[in-house]
């Protein structure tokens, strides 16, 4: 009889996807990214994607060891960072620069605010967003087939001509992850089907990102601009890879809505209204700090929990 119950604490059902496999589908679902990524930009695009990854995994391994604490290596969110650092970043950067960026997103962002399910902004755009103010001319240099030249998004805000098909190819230069649409879009529906994320995240960002350029983009409903936007930069990638982390995102379905209006706004603020041409990163982390507010206000009253009324009486 012993042998067939089994007294625990709560909770008592459980999800059968734990944290190392969900990291493994998010690794698996940003391969045609990254594969494509390394075709267009070369060898030199592989190297930044794999010191990333070496630069996140052993900052975290060795913080363990420091701090005495069980190794967490094992679960992969590691190396889910580090691969979208290195996506994140162009294929031109110096090699310190994955390196730095690993360990400020590891050590900083993550570790010191007690490990996964701690940190209050997504590791990998808080390590891009440092260094793009530590090393704003690197970051912000891109090139592609050996010349130097502006970004698609770049030459849209300065009101020149792009090619819609080239962006969602990814045949233009960019970050190593950012280029391909269509490669980014694979990646999305592999998480979608795998149940890894929920679209309504992605869908109420890009759904409130378009109404905005629509209203404030000064091209009226200008379809073909529209869809520029959307492909240029790092929205896609930022909408389903990062928006929906589960540490940084809101987990109430109410919730999920209010974060990813707010995620289109800015994002359409700092893209029509700011001075650079990309504002993914620093809207998704400035929503990831708001976040404990949004949940706060969209939190259900649990069932049972009675409000009450002035004087003493109760509901």
């Amino acid at each position: 009889m012993s042998e067939l119950i089994h007294v625990t604490s709560s909770p008592h059902v459980r999800e059968k996807m734990d944290t190392q496999k969900i990291m493994l589908w998010v690794i698996i679902s940003l391969l045609p990214a990254t594969i494509f990524g390394i075709f267009n930009f070369g060898p030199r695009a592989l190297w930044v994607v794999i010191l990333s990854i070496i630069s996140c995994v052993a900052s975290e391994y060795i913080y363990d060891k420091i701090v005495h604490k069980k190794n967490t290596i094992s679960d992969l969110s590691a190396v889910v960072t580090g691969l979208l650092l290195g996506l994140n970043l162009p294929h031109t950067v110096s090699w310190f620069v994955p390196v730095l960026g690993g360990i400020f997103g590891i050590v900083v962002v993550k570790m010191l605010f007690g490990g996964l399910g701690q940190n209050f902004m997504n590791p990998a755009l808080g390590a891009r967003c440092f260094l793009l103010l530590s090393f704003t001319q690197q970051m912000t240099s891109f090139s592609y087939d050996g010349v130097t030249t502006a970004t698609p998004l770049a030459n849209l805000k300065a009101g020149q001509s792009v090619d819609p098909v080239k962006m969602l190819l990814g045949t233009e230069p960019g970050t190593i992850g950012e280029t391909s649409v269509i490669a980014l879009l694979i990646g999305a529906i592999i998480l979608l089907l795998a149940g890894i994320i929920k679209i309504r995240i992605p869908a109420t960002y890009l759904i409130t990102f378009s109404i905005f350029v629509l209203l404030f983009g000064g091209h009226g409903f200008d379809l073909t601009y529209l869809i520029e936007e959307i492909c240029g930069g790092g929205l896609i990638l930022g909408a389903f890879f990062m928006a929906t982390d589960y540490v940084t995102s809101p987990i109430t379905p109410n919730g999920q809505i209010i974060y990813g209006i707010l995620l289109g706004v800015l994002t359409g603020l700092f893209r029509i209204f700011g001075s650079s041409a990309e504002g993914v990163s620093y809207a998704i982390i400035i929503s990831n700090l708001i976040v404990p507010l949004i949940e706060r206000v969209t939190v259900p009253t649990a069932f049972g929990i009675v409000k009450e009324k002035k004087g003493g009486d109760q509901k």
